[in-house]
């Protein structure tokens, strides 16, 4: 495994938060090469970064996540509501299929086709195999525990929960965690689902959940991703954005904070992607449509001029800052740098660690073990 010396950032308060000047809002504010505002030696080993090269050009427009999401599970709906009128009987769908009825953004690196109808059940005895459309039955021993849902009178779906704890020997770790997020969301936004809570509060019941869970497989996997999964998350990008910061040793930052005493001219709260409040730094992800669609381009430029003004620094991402590690690398100097001149004090790394080996360092660390 890679491994690098951590670069201890930080420990220099900029007073009063002044204002960056427009045209720097969305990188460092002028003088921070200054050797006046720059970390001391002392308090940071300096690097020199890499030039800057512009981001490159993103892909072509794709249709919205929420356009892509209903259109795919009205498509998945119909062949499963095929399958069952074939067998007769009401159909539990579980792994892809289950995220895809829900209205879940599919994983990106998972090895099981999302085109196959998914169906589980709790024992070989009871396994659902349809022959047209064909199924690929799964069995989900925890089943018993699920709270199910009901999609119409032919298809149920699995509980996202125990979807997101079946699917985590498919995937990375890191793509786990982003599920996590999304699962997350997709309960708050569901009432039927979200049951009146909080993000916060269906968070830990997902932790109690999953963590009451009977062994099954990655269990193990599933309770290091806890560790790093957050609530109030939009889309998966954000969340791969946020997993890029921690990787690289900044601290953990707060997921769609709204900011307080900052609103829109019709007096909707103004919300950031990922946020450090104590130092006013933050990162927005910028999708496509923030681009190409003028009505969101002009309310982005209203949000950012108003949050300079309340000393706050943006930095924009974008899919080419995601685009491979060399750019996630710049993205999170970036922002390092930017935490650095506003005082917290962290270990910033050349390398991304990844998440599992994040992990066993903080169970060390509570454990007291060197």
């Amino acid at each position: 495994m890679a491994n690098t010396r951590p670069l201890r950032y930080g420990g220099v308060m900029n007073s009063g938060f002044p204002t960056p000047p427009p045209g720097v809002f969305d990188d460092e504010p002028p003088g921070w090469t200054n050797n006046a505002a720059a970390p001391s030696a002392a308090s940071t080993h300096a690097v020199k970064p890499e030039p800057y090269s512009p981001p490159r050009m993103a892909t072509p427009t794709a249709p919205a996540m929420s356009e892509t999401l209903t259109q795919r599970k009205r498509e998945m709906l119909k062949r499963c509501t095929d399958a069952a009128q074939q067998l007769g009987k009401p159909v539990l769908f579980g792994m892809t299929t289950s995220l895809i009825l829900q209205s879940v953004p599919l994983p990106k690196d998972c090895d099981l086709n999302a085109t196959e109808l998914h169906t589980v059940s709790g024992s070989h005895r009871t396994r659902i195999r349809a022959v047209v459309p064909p199924t690929t039955p799964h069995i989900w021993k925890p089943l018993s525990a699920a709270h199910n849902a009901r999609i119409n009178k032919h298809v149920h779906a699995l509980d996202l929960v125990h979807t997101w704890a079946q699917l985590a020997a498919h995937m990375s770790l890191e793509s786990l965690v982003i599920l996590g997020d999304a699962t997350l969301t997709a309960i708050a936004r569901k009432p039927s689902l979200s049951g009146g809570r909080t993000a916060d509060e269906i968070y830990q019941d997902f932790v109690r959940q999953v963590s009451e869970l009977p062994k099954f497989n990655a269990k193990a996997t599933c309770m290091i991703a806890l560790e790093f999964i957050a609530p109030r998350v939009d889309s998966p990008m954000e969340s791969e954005t946020r997993i890029t910061t921690t990787q690289y040793g900044l601290p953990r930052a707060v997921t769609n904070y709204t900011v307080p005493g900052a609103t829109f001219s019709n007096g909707a709260p103004i919300t950031l992607d990922l946020a450090w409040p104590e130092f006013r730094v933050a990162i927005e992800y910028d999708g496509d449509h923030h681009r190409t669609d003028k009505a969101q381009w002009r309310r982005d430029n209203d949000k950012r001029e108003l949050l300079r003004h309340h000393h706050w620094i943006v930095l924009i991402a974008t899919a080419a800052n995601m685009a491979d590690e060399p750019s996630q690398a710049e993205l999170a100097y970036r922002a390092g740098r930017q935490l650095a001149l506003r005082g917290p004090i962290f270990d910033f790394t050349l390398t991304a660690t990844p998440l599992n080996e994040l992990a066993r360092r903080k169970r060390r660390k509570s454990t007291g073990a060197h």
